[in-house]
């Protein structure tokens, strides 16, 4: 068994703005850590990460899968949510309740209250890996913020404008850290820059970074 202290935060969780209705929690996500390694286990298991093809036909190089009623996908038609999962032709995994409720008492600290995700994109990064500057604009209802969880290795967070041209704010992202952003924020320019080798105490040489989306 895990000693309990990979799962604890050694400080108090801080609060780091960045813009109107965007913000970064840190160590958020530490006190939901025991129940939701497991809970990622059974994703996977259910619904085996893979690198997906964009529309462009190239690979990411960030491996993914999905829980939630909804879940991301894309190929050479294009981005989209679906009801089931491509390569198995069955629903995707059920969101954890664990997840659930992560994912609304962050919104709600950062002020965005009621959220009920319906869709939880889950990445995997391996050392190299890395996430283009993108919007998340696949979503019906802008409404609702976005809340994302990092898990293992380190990351840098770019965080732009909501054109691709503007400047990035690059935010240091660590195990535990959840970062929330919507209203005027929500259609921001944002990515993670590759991935160095800093091998995690509990994950080793990945980052797991799962992302909550009100997608229906």
């Amino acid at each position: 068994m895990q000693s309990l202290e990979l799962f604890e935060a050694p400080v108090l969780p801080s609060r780091q703005r960045l813009g109107p209705a965007a913000m970064v929690l840190r160590k958020f996500a530490l006190p939901y850590m025991q129940e939701a390694m497991p809970a990622i286990e059974a994703i996977a298991a259910a619904a085996p990460f893979r690198h997906m093809e964009t529309p462009g036909g190239f690979t990411m190089s960030v491996a993914l899968t999905n829980c939630g009623a909804l879940g991301w996908t894309t190929d050479r038609q294009g981005y989209r949510y679906t009801p089931l999962d491509p390569s198995s032709g069955e629903p995707w995994p059920a969101m954890p309740e664990v997840f659930a409720r992560l994912a609304s008492k962050a919104a709600e600290a950062a002020g965005f209250v009621d959220f009920e995700p319906d869709a939880c994109l889950v990445n995997r990064y391996a050392p190299g890996a890395r996430l283009s500057l993108h919007q998340d604009k696949n979503e019906r209802d802008y409404g609702a913020p976005i809340v994302s969880v990092s898990l293992g290795m380190p990351a840098v967070f770019l965080f732009g404008g909501h054109a691709r041209t503007d400047p990035t704010v690059k935010v240091p992202l660590h195990h535990g850290d959840v970062v929330v952003w919507g209203g005027v924020d929500r259609l921001r320019y944002h990515g993670v820059m590759p991935l160095k080798d800093e091998p995690h105490a509990l994950l080793g040489s990945q980052r797991i970074n799962f992302t909550f989306r009100k997608a229906g």
